[in-house]
């Protein structure tokens, strides 16, 4: 049986729902308060604006121009205020402080530690540094009632020529907090092919990574993505929607690389507002995500980038449920391939779905017998009319 109470959650029960986020980046993701923190700290003085209020209202506004070229731009402040350990251990820590308090319960953020050596730091000590931030936050989450894990993933930068060293370092610390590589940057010509070196590496250990492809470049950068590099996951991949016909009648016809990674569970790191902010989709109305959603890809919900885009997991997830009507059910489907694609091993994933998600959500689910109960006034009747 179900009710009224029970179709569309409430911001509350969204905020409470268990959730899962495999696309966010650490440098894309900071409070505007430690921005302007660190570039005291720092001395660095080329930030727009010193208010932090402001600050968050000027990150969002520069990354609302529909090109990931300008988005990406933003960046520049960011990675600037975080080039020492401090910055980064401080960064690291509110990030897991931060998701934990929006019920995110796994997490895998990326950053590339490349882009924090200009303060002297080496590569390892990059690593060190985010991934004992991530234990803090995890311990100061913990003693605020939230509990989460966090997991690293070691960027590459497409444009660079690091992404074998970088996929090593991965390797070398994949027992110690970090899960996975990736490669980001500008999709159009750097195509993920320029790094194969890496992918080779890595499958030969044995290891996982995700590529950036589908987002601003379309299906070529797909295809190379995972033909030519063997990507575990898309990053983003929502131009996968381009090898998809619908028909006037409403019938959909998908291509071979569509029906491959729909047939091959190949998992989308799809990330709503920022594809918008890009220009990788035009409204939360005509994103992709709800004809994928239908047709059963293996679709999962992200942030990329909280600060830029002004969100959050529970922000992600009003959106679709506003604009989709999806139902509790639909968010724990969300959440749960978020789990099965995470970069965990097997029997650590099975638990948090079966021991964490599902009873989160089953909670949430049987909330409207209560609040029935609680509507009902004193001396009404009862089930039987009597």
């Amino acid at each position: 049986m179900t009710s009224e109470f029970s179709n569309l959650p409430t911001a509350e029960q969204i905020r409470r729902a268990p959730k899962v986020l495999l696309h966010d980046h650490l440098d894309g993701g900071l409070r505007p308060g430690t921005v302007v923190d660190l570039a005291r700290d720092t001395g660095y003085s080329g930030l727009p604006e010193t208010d932090p209020d402001k600050l968050g209202i000027w990150f969002r506004e520069a990354a609302d121009s529909g090109s990931l070229e300008r988005y990406l731009e933003t960046f520049a402040h960011t990675c600037a205020v975080m080039q020492t350990r401090e910055a980064l251990f401080r960064v690291a820590a509110e990030c897991a402080e931060d998701l934990a308090a929006d019920g995110v319960v796994y997490a895998e953020v990326r950053y590339a530690p490349e882009q924090h050596l200009e303060g002297g730091l080496g590569l390892e000590e990059v690593v060190e540094a985010v991934n004992e931030g991530f234990r803090e936050g995890e311990r100061r989450a913990r003693a605020d009632g939230h509990r989460i894990r966090v997991g690293a993933l070691l960027t590459a930068m497409r444009h660079a020529a690091r992404a074998l060293e970088i996929a090593e370092l991965a390797n070398r610390y994949r027992d110690l907090g970090v899960v996975g590589f990736d490669i980001a940057g500008a999709e159009a010509g750097y195509p993920p092919t320029r790094h194969l070196d890496a992918f080779e590496y890595l499958k030969r250990e044995n290891n996982h990574f995700t590529i950036h492809a589908g987002e601003a470049f379309g299906l070529p950068s797909i295809w190379q993505a995972l033909q030519w590099c063997g990507a575990d996951r898309l990053g983003h991949g929502v131009r996968i929607i381009d090898d998809i016909e619908v028909g006037e009648d409403g019938s959909v016809t998908l291509g071979r690389l569509a029906s491959y990674v729909r047939d091959k569970r190949i998992p989308l790191e799809l990330c709503p507002t920022s594809n918008l902010q890009t220009g990788a989709a035009a409204s939360y109305a005509e994103h992709p995500i709800g004809l994928l959603r239908r047709l059963q890809f293996r679709c999962t919900v992200n942030t990329d980038n909280r600060l830029m885009s002004g969100t959050s997991m529970s922000r992600e997830f009003e959106h679709l449920v506003r604009t989709f009507r999806y139902t509790l059910d639909d968010l724990q489907w969300f959440t749960v391939n978020g789990m099965k694609s995470a970069f965990l091993p097997f029997d650590e994933r099975l638990a948090m779905i079966n021991d964490v998600i599902k009873p989160g959500y089953a909670e949430l689910r049987s909330e409207w017998l209560f609040r029935q109960s609680v509507a009902t006034p004193p001396g009404g009747t009862g089930a039987d009319g009597q």
